[in-house]
């Protein structure tokens, strides 16, 4: 009895991973052997919208190809060749509970109709003739 363990489960067809084609690299389709940082437009093809480096198995690399292409990658951004990101900036969707808590309003701020009120206009406790008398006091006592 000894050495028995849980017996070994098998997989049913259904449980298996999907395992699609494999997936041909543009490196060996296009039997590039040196990638060199110069050559944007290879470059770009490895690169993501946002200018991230895509994985092996989206491109279909194998590891030394996609090391190469890290390695490429990263010295065209340093000679400003290639960017470190794009910035993609997409339009906020008008969210029902933002305009609730006092966001912006659609459209440009209103234009006020006139200049703004001054001093002694209606509403105004504080006059400038306060300011006045504290320095002509100042002025008496030197």
């Amino acid at each position: 009895m000894a050495g028995r363990g849980k017996p070994k489960r098998t997989m049913k067809p259904r449980d298996k991973p999907h395992r699609g084609k494999k997936k041909v690299s543009v490196l060996t389709q296009e039997k590039i052997e040196y990638v060199d940082y110069k050559d944007v437009n290879v470059l770009r093809r490895f690169m993501s919208d946002r200018a991230k480096i895509r994985a092996r198995r989206v491109t279909g690399n194998d590891t030394q190809q996609q090391r190469e292409i890290a390695r490429a990658i990263k010295n065209a951004r340093e000679m400003a060749l290639v960017p470190y990101t794009n910035r993609v900036t997409t339009q906020r969707g008008g969210n029902r509970r933002d305009n609730e808590r006092g966001g912006r309003a659609d459209g440009p701020a209103p234009r006020p109709s006139g200049p703004p009120p001054g001093p002694g206009a209606e509403g105004d406790d504080v006059t400038d003739t306060d300011a006045t008398n504290t320095e002509v006091e100042a002025t008496e006592g030197e």
